[in-house]
């Protein structure tokens, strides 16, 4: 999910690091409460890009609803500073009188979820109801379905070489270890010859940037 704080390159906290395997049950676990809560809704609306995934698995367990996305991303300042999320892509189908149901894989600061939930309040949506796979116990908003609770930085089996990426970054910018990253990502799950691949391909494209820039 966009707009999350992004984990110091120390990684001092705890990750959660779901297989595909895993995410997939967990979404079915997701689709299968939302049906036996008796909510049928009209309209799957998928958060991208992190409800992307979740949003095709809910299909199969709820067919009859019209698959739809919406985009919705945090801008940064100069500083790095969080700020407000904004719907950058709008959603792709009229929502009017309908029963909408909003997937996203994680309800982390609940900002995105706020911001979608007025918006569609105003596009005169009909029951409103949000299902997330994850839910962080700060989040401003509580879904009505998730599956699992927990404090963990999760890294998602669809986001992992970017969040690689990301965490090499930051890394290197505070003069971290790039081998004692690799080691906590691995202790955490992640795959090491993934962890060693994404690596090695960052580690490739900021030399072709650096030959580029003295170019």
């Amino acid at each position: 999910m966009l707009g999350t704080a992004f984990p110091d390159p120390s990684l001092t906290e705890e990750f959660e690091t779901p297989s595909w395997d895993y995410f997939y049950q967990l979404c079915l676990e997701l689709g299968e409460a939302v049906k036996k809560s008796g909510f049928k809704p009209e309209i799957l609306l998928g958060i991208s890009r992190g409800g992307l995934v979740p949003l095709r698995i809910l299909n199969d367990v709820l067919p009859d609803a019209t698959v739809a996305t919406v985009r919705i991303e945090f801008y940064q300042d100069v500083a790095k500073t969080m700020q407000e999320p904004r719907i950058t892509q709008q959603v792709s189908v009229d929502v009017k009188g309908k029963r909408v149901l909003v997937v996203d894989d994680v309800a982390d600061t609940g900002k995105s979820l706020a911001v979608l939930k007025g918006d569609l309040e105003g596009k005169g949506s009909g029951e409103l109801r949000i299902a997330t796979v994850y839910y962080k116990p700060w989040s401003c908003v509580k879904p009505d379905y998730y599956v699992r609770r927990t404090e963990k930085w999760i890294i998602f089996p669809h986001e992992r070489r970017e969040t690689v990426f990301k965490l090499a970054s930051s890394c290197l910018e505070r003069g971290g270890s790039l081998d004692e990253m690799e080691e906590k990502l691995v202790h955490y799950g992640l795959e090491p010859l993934l962890v060693k691949r994404f690596l090695g391909e960052f580690l490739e494209e900021a030399v072709s940037r650096r030959g580029k820039g003295t170019g």
